[in-house]
């Protein structure tokens, strides 16, 4: 395959194609972004967007980098203003000698100065200079989403420069660190990559609750301490969708929050899923450990976490929601009398995330080998998670959300309130009948109002 055989470089023949567009291209992969560097780039991306008739964006202005999105609102080209006189000098001046390859788009030609080339093939993460962090210490947090994303070996001198650079690693905006993870997170080696980070004393400075973690010790239900635990439920994760049919992963692969896939989202849940355990954290008589509604606890203690990293709220829903549901669909399968009502339920409860919560709940199942876990409960847990994957598939082709029988208002008239703590005691209450089948026309809704006391 050749770059010139991609239907938007094929028509492009000035500029210089760099940085990740050229790393996915030598590594096989391909790609719906393609960034350009060139001299006079604001009147250059202008020229591209008239040319397909895309839409034109000021990405930086100061830095005079900018967008050109396609009609199709997936393909799009970044264009950025040469850094220096010559792309010899702009390939000088990047992070790591994997993103500093160019290929020259007029000649037709890769341009290598720093090795890059050589590096990829062999598998090494190699940075080009100390100066280039001091220009940007997000590059030491970039160092192990490159780790994570393509499970390459970091060369000594970088490890050198990372410990370096590792007090200012936060320094930059929120917002960039935000994308940093989540690209971090998407990597088929994030787990892996967490404990380099936790080797060089990162991931106490991005997620401070790592410390209280490691505070709680393995016992007869968890043969990793809490830490370890939820490493390893990162990597159940992996696993998990790695070895997914293809339903599952084209929902896990979807992106309808937050810019990012599901699946990143999701992993980034697996490590926060027990952030509540330390702070319910007691030991009976018996020596049993026990944490006592750490889900909920957690799912609220996530929150103000991810808030400071700029989260959106959307993402926000969606990660604490994970962590206050990680035992729930455990706890259904040992129903007494496990039936499709049961089922349903618990399907109306979670909405779209079903999928998501149960490969959390297996993850969690398969991270946690303790003595007293036989063999048999964890087969048994498995078979029954299974099962309602299954059901769920069966059925959520025909599934509707749950319509609102009754407003505020008209349950406000029907009981005589005001807006009040005791309407929306009603107003949930009416919503746990539905999700139990207990109520499904406005008519049973209004009986069940009349009589709620």
């Amino acid at each position: 395959m050749n770059i010139k055989d991609d239907f938007v470089l094929s028509q492009i023949n000035e500029g210089y194609l760099v940085g990740g567009t050229v790393r996915d291209f030598l590594l096989g992969k391909t790609s719906c972004d393609r960034d350009i560097a060139i001299k006079g780039a604001e009147k250059f991306a202008q020229k591209i967007s008239e040319q397909f008739d895309g839409t034109f964006i000021v990405l930086d202005e100061a830095n005079h980098i900018y967008r050109v999105v396609l009609k199709d609102k997936i393909n799009y080209l970044d264009i950025s203003e040469l850094q220096g006189e010559t792309i010899e000098e702009d390939l000088f001046r990047r992070d790591f000698t994997i993103n500093a390859i160019a290929y020259d788009l007029s000649e037709n030609r890769f341009i290598d100065v720093t090795g890059g080339i050589d590096d990829l093939n062999k598998g090494i993460l190699r940075h080009i200079k100390d100066e280039n962090f001091a220009e940007d210490s997000l590059r030491v947090l970039r160092a192990f989403r490159f780790i994570a994303v393509t499970g390459f070996e970091m060369t000594p001198e970088l490890e050198t420069a990372i410990n370096k650079y590792l007090p200012f690693a936060l320094n930059p905006a929120p917002e960039r660190i935000n994308y940093e993870l989540m690209k971090l997170f998407g990597g088929a080696e994030a787990a892996k990559t967490l404990q380099l980070m936790d080797k060089f004393g990162l991931l106490e400075l991005v997620y401070p609750c790592v410390k209280e973690m490691k505070l709680v010790p393995p016992n007869s239900h968890h043969h990793l301490g809490l830490f370890h635990h939820v490493v390893e439920t990162v990597r159940q994760i992996e696993i998990a969708y790695e070895s997914a049919p293809i339903e599952i992963k084209e929902h896990l692969d979807k992106v309808d929050f937050g810019g990012f896939p599901r699946i990143n989202h999701l992993k980034l849940a697996g490590f926060l899923h027990d952030i509540g355990k330390f702070s319910t954290w007691t030991i009976e008589q018996t020596g049993r450990h026990r944490f006592i509604k750490h889900d909920d606890v957690g799912s609220k203690m996530a929150v103000p976490l991810l808030r400071g990293l700029k989260f959106s709220k959307k993402q926000i829903e969606y990660i604490s929601t994970m962590i206050k549901y990680h035992i729930y669909p455990s706890n259904v399968i040992i129903a007494p009398d496990l039936n499709e009502k049961v089922m349903m339920r618990y399907i109306r409860k979670m909405e779209d995330n079903v999928i998501d919560n149960i490969i959390l709940a297996r993850a969690d199942r398969l991270s946690a080998r303790g003595i007293d876990v036989t063999d048999e409960m964890v087969g048994n847990n498995l078979d029954g998670l299974n099962k309602l994957l299954m059901f769920y598939l069966s059925k959520r082709e025909t599934l509707e959300p749950l319509p609102k029988l009754l407003d505020g208002k008209e349950i406000m008239e029907l009981k005589g309130l005001k807006p009040s703590p005791m309407l929306g005691e009603i107003i949930k209450a009416l919503q746990e009948s539905q999700l139990n089948g207990d109520v499904s026309t406005k008519d049973e809704a209004i009986e069940f109002v009349k009589m709620y006391k």
